[in-house]
Order: structure tokens, then sequence, then C-alpha cells
């Protein structure tokens, strides 16, 4: 049972620390991007949109107010059969805007995949870029996003997602220190080469390196991994800012963690020829640890805990690993019941507990053969 334990705890510790400091080394060589601030390619935004006529108009608005050139801007809407008026909002501000704005609608629902396929397909950009229904751009941010592009070895880049919740809520704080340590992991990956995932609220790819999808595969996962395959490298660019809502719902921010981890273990599975070490020894490394051992810390956790109780006889130790993995998850527990505004120290175990809970149940839904297509806008 010791080795279970110290196995297990090895794990945890190359998973959350060895990874992210065998990266800083590694960036310490980094591979800079060729960029140029005055690169400014012909951009298709594309917006997949389904039910939301309360923030569609917010973010049309922020579209068009973007600091790029209009003739070289174009934005595309995909209605999947929303059926609460955005349709209507949508061409209400396309017969008044400047820049070329198109509503596409599917009649019946399809979800977002199927939608971004149509859109690219008549999309007149050189780079497409991807943004979600509710996310507030700032106003530099598609300039940022392409002067990238100027490289001719970079295929996709990402942007950097603030959530913002002015209320103090549990969800906001603990996802923002989540998305700190991701944004932290995605400078590094990009000073080694190629990020792992992307924030698929804010980026944007060659046009010409799209591959449809189907409508089952996440794209903000897939298409910057086929990206890599085709070798061009994904970067991620701080500089490029989303805004968006924190959820303050537990319940909601849960269910959108176990649909995206769910499509993302479809999407390993299709894409796991990128894991072959024989073929990309870096890239592979990456996205074994980045992404593959992340979604399944829930079964280290699991069985340090378990084997940690075991051995409780033992004392020394094991007592005080044990006691601090029952402290551990008793703030989180306790977070969990709590009303207002909580400290970082208690949310962020919170959150923690929340996103390895949440892999564990769309493990569950995957090994049960379970797909996810369509998606529902985010609460909050």
């Amino acid at each position: 049972m010791e080795w279970i334990f110290w196995l297990s705890l090895a794990l945890l510790l190359y998973i959350y620390l060895g990874y992210p400091l065998l990266l800083a080394i590694l960036a310490r060589s980094a591979r800079p991007v060729a960029l140029r601030e005055d690169h400014r390619p012909r951009v298709s935004i594309l917006i997949p949109a389904y039910n939301e006529a309360a923030v569609i108009e917010q973010t049309l608005h922020n579209k068009l107010d973007l600091d790029y050139p209009a003739d070289r801007l174009e934005i595309l809407v995909v209605s999947d059969a929303a059926d609460d008026g955005t349709d209507a909002i949508v061409e209400s501000i396309a017969a008044g805007s400047r820049v070329r704005l198109h509503l596409f609608r599917q009649s019946s629902r399809q979800g977002k995949t199927a939608g971004l396929n149509r859109l690219v397909d008549a999309a007149r950009g050189e780079v497409v870029a991807f943004s979600d229904a509710n996310s507030i751009w700032a106003q530099d941010a598609l300039a940022k996003l392409v002067r990238n592009f100027a490289d001719p070895t970079v295929g996709y880049v990402s942007g950097r997602m603030l959530y913002t919740h002015p209320d103090g809520s549990l969800v906001g704080d603990g996802s923002s220190a989540f998305m700190r340590y991701e944004n932290w992991l995605w400078r590094q990956e990009t000073a080694v080469g190629s990020v792992v995932g992307v924030d698929g609220g804010i980026d944007a790819m060659r046009r010409d390196l799209y591959q449809p999808l189907a409508a089952n595969q996440l794209p903000d996962f897939v298409q910057p991994l086929k990206v890599v395959e085709a070798g061009y490298r994904v970067i991620h660019e701080p500089d490029a800012v989303l805004r968006e809502p924190a959820l303050d719902d537990s319940g909601s921010e849960f269910g959108m963690r176990v649909r995206v981890t769910l499509r993302a273990l479809h999407a390993l599975r299709d894409m796991a020829h990128l894991m072959n070490p024989l073929a990309r020894p870096l890239f592979a490394l990456q996205l074994i640890s980045h992404k593959l051992l992340r979604y399944l810390a829930f079964l280290p956790l699991l069985a340090a805990l378990l084997s940690n109780l075991v051995l409780l006889a033992d004392g020394g130790i094991y007592l005080l690993a044990a006691a601090a993995q029952i402290g551990f998850y008793g703030v989180a527990l306790q977070a969990h019941g709590s009303r207002g505004p909580l400290p970082r120290w208690r949310m962020v175990p919170f959150y923690f507990t929340l996103l390895n809970l949440a892999c564990a149940r769309a493990a569950y839904a995957y090994l049960r053969g379970e797909q996810r297509v369509t998606w529902t806008p985010r609460e909050g």
C-alpha cells in the first residue's frame, strides 16, 4: 500500500509542479515569434450562437468597435436554430453596419462545430477568428492576435481570458486563479514551441489550415492539434485580452467543465498519434502532461487519499498527510456550503476539487460512450 501512496503523490507533484518547472527550464531557450505590429490581414470573426438574445447585441457592437480596418474585417454569426429572438437582433445590427455582418441559420440544432464548419466555408478572410457569443474583447485584441501571423511558422494564436466577478463570487475567484495558472503555462509553452490547449473565446488561425471537424469534436481543442500536426506553431498572445463574466453558480460551472472535458477526452482519442514520443517527443510530453494526466488526476488523488487512510496506523508522515488531505477537502466542502464572498484560501481548494470531480464525471461518461454536440448559453 505504501508504494501506491508514494507513486500517487509523485505523479500529482509532477502534474501540478514538476511539469511547470520543466517548462520553465526549457523556456530559457525561447523560440521568439517574428510578429509585426502593422500586420493587418483580412479577418473573418466567427460567432456561434444559440439563444443568446441577452448578450449578442453587446458582443456584436464590441466586435464592430474593434481597432481594426473596417474594410479588412467581416463578422459571421451562425444561429443554431435559436428561438429567442437572437436572429432578429443580429439582422437589425447588420442592416446598419459599416462592416460586413452576415447571419447564417441552422434550421435544426447541429452544435457549435457544425456551425463553425459552415462559417469557414463562407469566410473571405485570410485569418478566421473565433469568439463566443458573450465574449467581450479589448479594443486592440484583434490587432494583437493577428500581428503574430506575420511569422510564417505561426498557424494558430490564442488570447488571454480575464474573468470578471465584481461580487467576489466563489467560482469566479477560483476560476480566475486557475486561469492565471493556465496562462502562465501557456506562456512557457509558447516559448518552448507550441501551447497545448487554447481559450476558445478569443482565438485566430490561418483560414487555409482549418479542417472541417465532425459535429462531436471540440474545435477549441482539435483545431490547434491539427495545426501542430501540419507543422505550424500554436501560440499564446497575453496582450489579446477577453473579459467574460465568471459563473457564480457552482452547478453551472461543474456542468460546463464536464461537457468540455468529455469532448476533450474524445479529442485526445482521435488525436492520440500526437502523443507518440517517437514522432514529436517534446509536444507528446506536453500533451500527455498538460492534458491527459491533468484530466486523469482524479485517479492519483483518490488513490493517495484511500491508501493514506489505510496507512494511518503507521503514524508519522502518514498521519500528517492524512490530516492535510482531509483538511484540504474539508475546506472545499465547507466553501461549497457557504454564502457570499470568501477568502481565496478557501476558494482555491473548492475550485480544484470541483475541476477534478468534473473530470471524474466526464471520464465516466466517456467510458459509457456519451457524446455532447449541442450547447446551452452559460449562466451567471
